[in-house]
């Protein structure tokens, strides 16, 4: 007769036996390197941060958290990017790839929050009113919130007029503006010739309107047709 083990005998056999395969397969993961995700964190945080290194204001970076189920192969060469049609600043996503040894790319989360001035309408603005300094106030914000187009400096919207009403306290974008006419058709002008060492002017006669900065035809008092750049007062520029 062969000999029996007591039920209970026979069980702790058993979870033995189990405790020593989950040992076993404890320690061949933990043997197994990973690449630390608090590097790839900091690798996407010093990316946007050079990013947006220029750009006027307080800017807070903040990293989501990376899945710990994640199990990537040490990397000895991170290159963090942006990937195509993204933006580095607002809600955005920042790619960290691996050049060496083994290629792999790990897309990571972020909000980007850039604390700036910008400006707004001081009081209800109409259709066509000429923006003055009187036409605006400075508010401070998180600009990623805002449109794109917000404006930031008051140089670019000063002497320009407004193609939509804009009610007070609303911020003002670059879109919603168009250049004032410098000069118009039929009208008197200045023609200034400027180059190294020489400025000659002379009376001319605009062929078009034209807003500031915009290139523009003069006929001169002997007939000749030139091109120009419409400057305010008046005036009309070329640059040899």
């Amino acid at each position: 007769m062969k000999p029996t083990f007591p039920l209970s005998l026979s069980l702790l056999l058993l979870l033995l036996l189990l405790s020593l395969l989950l040992v076993r397969n404890a320690a061949a993961q933990v043997s197994v390197p990973r690449q630390n995700a608090a590097e790839l964190r900091q690798a996407a945080d010093s990316f946007l941060h050079a990013q947006t290194n220029e750009l006027n204001g307080k800017v807070n970076i903040l990293i989501s958290a990376i899945d710990t189920r994640l199990n990537l192969p040490p990397c000895l060469t991170l290159e963090p990017f942006m990937p195509t049609g993204t933006r580095a600043w607002g809600k955005t996503t920042v790619g960290v790839r691996c050049l060496a040894p083994t290629p792999w790319t790990i897309y990571l989360q972020a909000n980007v929050s850039l604390i700036a001035d910008y400006l707004v309408a001081a009081m209800s603005l109409p259709q066509g009113q000429l923006i003055t300094s009187n036409s605006l106030k400075k508010m401070t914000g998180d600009l990623s919130v805002l449109p794109a187009s917000v404006v930031t400096d008051p140089s670019k919207a000063l002497g320009r007029t407004l193609n939509t009403a804009l009610p007070s306290g609303a911020p003002l974008r670059v879109d919603a503006l168009r250049a004032q006419i410098a000069v118009q058709q039929g009208q008197a002008v200045r023609l200034v010739s400027v180059g190294p060492g020489f400025r000659i002017s002379a009376d001319a006669r605009a062929m078009s309107n034209a807003n500031e900065g915009q290139l523009v035809q003069v006929k001169t008092l002997a007939g000749q047709q030139i091109s120009g750049i419409a400057k305010m007062g008046g005036q009309v520029e070329v640059n040899y």
